[in-house]
């Protein structure tokens, strides 16, 4: 609840800013393409929060519960492989910015982004395709992603997962520390100010680190735990591993600072409106006065 107040309106601030006031640059594509991520994610948190606040009992029906598990894992992995590419495009930019000015072009990074928006519906073709919603009658509600049979997460849920993990946040978590790593080595190499590729390395970091790899490790450890000869049943992991899950969606609120941060321009157009806004305070006030 709180990712959806905080986040939505950052991201549509930052989607109005990149579409109309800032330079059209390659770059702006990939951040574009960030923040569309951010808010098809937001989008269908509604969903889940009133499926939560009704105790767990979805009453939207299976193919919306397939819909909004989609969208909801598909754009925060979407998200994940958009920071790479970002970071691969300021690597690009810095580390070699003269052989990679021909791999700086709008039809690259739009090519980028339909390659990443292809992996992210492959990897989540299998969700549209598997039924998400099982009724528990001791409990009396009907579960969406929640309850799920314990065959099927030892045989495809446990080993998807997996291979999610692997393929959608560890090998873009890679490129990012290979990128900025390198991109702060040739700055500090050359004698140049680094603060500001720090700030942006940090910040990125903070967001695989702390609001989205807790809640893939987690994920894996329950499907672990519950398919597990010994603990077959249990369930010991399912609160951390949902507060973990509620943590990973306030990625959607710092990708903005990133972008923030990482783009000249857009720190400019923000700070004329701010300077803009500024400038109305005493105009406002003196005519207070004279009324």
């Amino acid at each position: 609840l709180v990712a959806f107040v905080v986040g939505l309106p950052s991201n549509l601030v930052a989607l109005w800013v990149l579409l109309f006031r800032t330079k059209k640059q390659p770059s702006t594509i990939l951040l574009i393409n960030l923040t569309t991520c951010d808010l098809l994610l937001l989008v269908v948190l509604p969903f889940r929060i009133a499926y939560h606040f009704h105790g767990n009992n979805w009453t939207l029906g299976e193919p919306l519960c397939r819909l909004v598990i989609a969208v909801f894992y598909g754009n925060t992995y979407g998200s994940v492989l958009s920071l790479a590419l970002i970071s691969f495009d300021r690597y690009l930019a810095l580390v070699h910015p003269i052989d990679g000015r021909a791999l700086r072009s709008y039809r690259f990074s739009f090519y980028m982004c339909i390659a990443a928006w292809a992996v992210v519906v492959a990897a989540m073709a299998p969700l549209l395709a598997t039924q998400q919603t099982y009724t528990l009658k001791s409990l009396n509600i009907t579960t969406c992603h929640d309850a799920l049979p314990v065959d099927e997460q030892g045989s495809f849920f446990l080993p998807y997962f997996a291979s999610l993990f692997t393929i959608c946040f560890l090998l873009p978590l890679l490129v990012v520390v290979f990128c900025y790593g390198c991109i702060l080595h040739m700055l500090v190499k050359a004698g140049r100010r680094y603060n500001h590729a720090m700030r942006v390395t940090v910040l990125t970091i903070v967001v695989f680190l702390v609001c989205l790899l807790p809640s893939n490790v987690l994920l894996l450890s329950h499907y672990s735990n519950m398919v597990s000869a010994d603990k077959a049943g249990e369930d010991n992991l399912y609160v951390p591993y949902m507060v973990m899950l509620a943590l990973s969606t306030f990625n959607s609120c710092l990708d903005p600072f990133i972008f923030y941060v990482s783009s000249s321009a857009v720190r400019n157009m923000l700070g004329d409106m701010l300077q803009g806004i500024w400038n109305c305070v005493p105009v406002w006030e003196d005519r207070k006065s004279v009324v």
